[in-house]
Parts: C-alpha cells; structure tokens; sequence
C-alpha cells in the first residue's frame, strides 16, 4: 500500500510538472500573439479578438483555418503558416486559461443591448433566426464539445465584421454552413443589437 501511494504522489507530481511545462510553453510562444491580441488575450484594439478564456478548441480550429487557407487574412495567414499542432494547442489553452476583461457597456448603448439580448435569447421565428444561446450558451460561453466558441465579451467592431463576413459569404469556416445561412437574415441593426449585447455578456 506504501509503495502504490508513493507511486501515485510521483504520478501526480508528474502530471503537474507537464501540465506546468506546457503552460510556460504557450504563454512563451503567444507572445508572438500579443502585439495584437495582448498579452494576456485581452486585445485593447477593436478589430483584433479577444482570445482571453476563448475555448481552446476553437482557437486551435482557427489556427489551423489560418494556416490551410480555409479562413483568409492577410495577417493571420502567415502568423499561422510556420505553427505546428504542439504549437496551437500550447497557445490556445494558455490564452484559453486567461481571465477576461469584460467592459461595462456605456449608457448610451442599452437600447441596442436590449434589442440584441432579444434577438440573443429568443431569435426571430418570423425571419427564421434561432437563438444564439442555443449554440453559444445563455452566458456566452460557447460549447466546446460542438466546436461553437465562446462570444462573451467580444469587441462590438470585431463580432459585427464577422457576421458580416458571414453574411457576404467571405468568411466560411462555419459548420454546415450555420453561420453563413443565419447572418444572411440579420440586417445591419440586428448586427450591430447582437455585437453590442455580446460585449458585455458574462
């Protein structure tokens, strides 16, 4: 019995030294990252991603979008060209383990906030637009297991260009086309409604 305690201390101890060593590894290497997306995953410029507490499944699905062509930017694409699969899973769960920084939303913006939260939670059965929270979660969180990421406490520029992406069809990195076929129904206010609620949801 002492002997299989030993054993499962030392085992224990090893798990943690991994867990530890791959931490320093990604919050190493996502450095590369910060110029733009900080250096904690909290981005400070509007048009760049918030990648704090963002599931790492999603940010490795990204990466590697990036990297094959499937997602198209003039920035990313490189970024990502020279990343091995050790190395986005390294970044995304170090940003993925980040806290982020969710914003008040200003006094002017709780009518579009209240219009999104509406459009958030119980979609538009009339123009045929389900509910976010049904793929992303009440609290924004997203579902990892599904592949949908976490929205809470996005930028409103960043979240309106996507959906615009979507709309227009420039972006297709959507499962079954989801995405693409929701964003073709929202108007410009439903756009900008949605972004603005998102921001500041926790």
């Amino acid at each position: 019995m002492h002997n299989r305690n030993a054993f499962l201390v030392v085992a224990a101890l090893c798990v943690a030294f991994v867990a530890a060593t791959a931490q320093a590894d990604g919050k190493a290497k996502a450095q590369v990252c910060a110029a733009c997306h900080g250096a904690d995953g909290n981005s400070s410029n509007p048009i760049w991603p918030n990648l704090a507490a963002q599931n790492p499944s999603y940010i490795v699905a990204q990466l590697k979008a990036f990297k094959s062509g499937a997602r198209q930017n003039p920035m990313m694409s490189p970024m990502a060209a020279p990343l091995s699969e050790t190395d986005m899973q390294e970044i995304a769960d170090y940003f993925g383990a980040q806290t982020l920084n969710i914003k008040p939303l200003a006094a002017d913006a709780a009518d579009a906030a209240a219009a999104g939260q509406k459009l958030y939670r119980g979609g538009d059965a009339e123009r045929g637009i389900p509910a976010c929270m049904a793929c992303h979660g009440p609290d924004g969180a997203g579902n990892p297991a599904s592949g949908y990421p976490a929205l809470r406490g996005q930028h409103v520029d960043y979240t309106v260009a996507q959906l615009q992406n979507y709309r227009s069809g420039a972006r297709q990195t959507d499962q079954a086309q989801m995405m693409r076929s929701i964003a073709t129904r929202l108007s410009d206010e439903d756009i900008k409604h949605l972004a603005t609620f998102i921001s500041a949801l926790h």
